[in-house]
């Protein structure tokens, strides 16, 4: 069989990401669409702060009238505003977060004031000051474009569109998923596992990896290595927005993978990218369904799914930028040059710098668990130094915030 060449890393993603459409919106509570990426611009329904605020503990003064001594006459707390007018030689006692009065007023530190009663002077340490004033408008005003469209809603996103006014937003579907492991040396159950067999374990690191960026995930396997059993496999994942498997997509006597898809109905768009490890990288379309075919070593499966599977899954649910994001970081130890396939090498964090792991084979989990980032290296890079800088993505989070 002719094999095609492989195709850069980049030239893969962009191809694979550059077909994925968005699945359709639909309006969510907000509070319920968390993980969820906007469908569209979110603009401010409302000013915030809404009228001008104390930002610290002290006492509200009119502008012209700084000197003191002054009279306390009342009192504005957060939710409980002061409801009066100051005049000459008065003061109300203010509360971080609180409604200054209205009309033109300062800020006394707490500190920086004396009292007696209800009489207030300075005691010599400051002086008011419309500094810890948070003015009207100043996180976002009215119309104001908060949150932009492809934005994940998480933590932060969600206490912002409340605050914003939104108690709904329009949000992409997320995709569901089937992940399906084959291979006849796959044991299901890892306490009863013969000496030729291994656990079957891509399937669940799979579905974990997937978790936070699919509606459902339908676990299907281990399927052996059988042409009848992996198109009965297929079937069953036949509603589904994405396939994701692992094993059999190479060129051996049992990766039936290939020929499965093409019998099913499926077309074959890409196949073989220039990496390592994960170089038997299958995408193929039928229909509106994508196939991801990853390899069956299980790092090679892990790195294949963060660099293709989980942008997929995040461009169909409507990600601005599904890619994981590059960080700079320093290298913490030299490594050689390579020749025409970009490198992933697993590191960990060492102080301010990344040091790659001794074990980088495709099929040693140990490394894989106690990695950090990925450290990527170019096709024909040349050798680097500790110290030199180098391009890296974190593994946590699916390499995305």
């Amino acid at each position: 069989m002719s094999l095609p060449p492989p195709l850069p890393v980049a030239e893969a993603q962009a191809r694979l990401l550059r077909q994925a459409k968005p699945l359709p919106a639909e309006t969510l509570a907000t509070e319920q669409a968390v993980g969820r990426y906007l469908a569209a611009p979110l603009p401010a329904a409302r000013t915030q702060p809404a009228a001008d605020l104390s930002a610290m503990d002290g006492y509200a003064i009119r502008v012209d009238d700084v000197t003191g001594p002054w009279r306390v006459v009342g009192e504005s707390a957060a939710g409980h505003p002061f409801t009066g007018k100051l005049t000459q030689g008065e003061a109300i006692r203010i509360s971080t977060g609180a409604l200054m009065p209205s009309g033109q007023s300062v800020v006394l530190l707490q500190e920086n004031a004396a009292r007696n009663g209800d009489i207030l002077v300075l005691n010599g340490e400051g002086e008011p000051t419309a500094r810890h004033i948070r003015r009207a408008g100043f996180d976002f005003r009215r119309g104001d474009e908060v949150l932009a469209v492809g934005t994940r809603i998480g933590p932060a996103q969600l206490a912002l569109a409340l605050t914003a006014g939104h108690a709904e937003v329009s949000v992409h579907a997320l995709p569901s998923l089937a992940v399906l492991d084959g291979g006849d040396e796959l044991a299901a159950d890892p306490a009863a596992c013969a000496p030729h067999q291994i656990p079957a374990s891509n399937g669940a690191m799979l579905a974990a990896m997937a978790a936070r960026f699919a509606s459902s995930i339908q676990r299907l396997g281990p399927v052996p290595d059988r042409l009848g059993a992996m198109l009965a496999a297929l079937d069953k994942a036949a509603d589904t927005d994405v396939i994701v498997t692992s094993g059999g997509a190479s060129v051996g006597d049992h990766d039936l993978v290939r020929p499965a898809l093409e019998q099913w109905g499926a077309t074959i768009d890409f196949w073989r990218v220039a990496m390592r490890p994960g170089k038997p990288l299958l995408v193929a379309r039928r229909g509106k369904q994508w196939v991801i075919g990853l390899p069956g070593n299980p790092v090679s499966s892990y790195l294949t799914a963060f660099l293709f599977l989980l942008p997929l899954l995040r461009a169909l649910a409507g990600a601005h930028d599904p890619l994981p994001r590059r960080v700079t970081a320093r290298l913490g130890a030299a490594l050689p040059g390579i020749a025409d396939r970009t490198e992933f090498v697993r590191a960990r964090v060492d102080g301010d710098s990344l040091v790659p792991l001794s074990e980088q084979d495709s099929s040693a989990l140990v490394s894989l668990a106690c990695a950090h980032a990925l450290i990527e290296r170019p096709a024909n890079s040349r050798a680097v130094e500790a110290g030199e800088l180098v391009e890296a993505f974190w593994l946590q989070n699916g390499g995305v915030a």
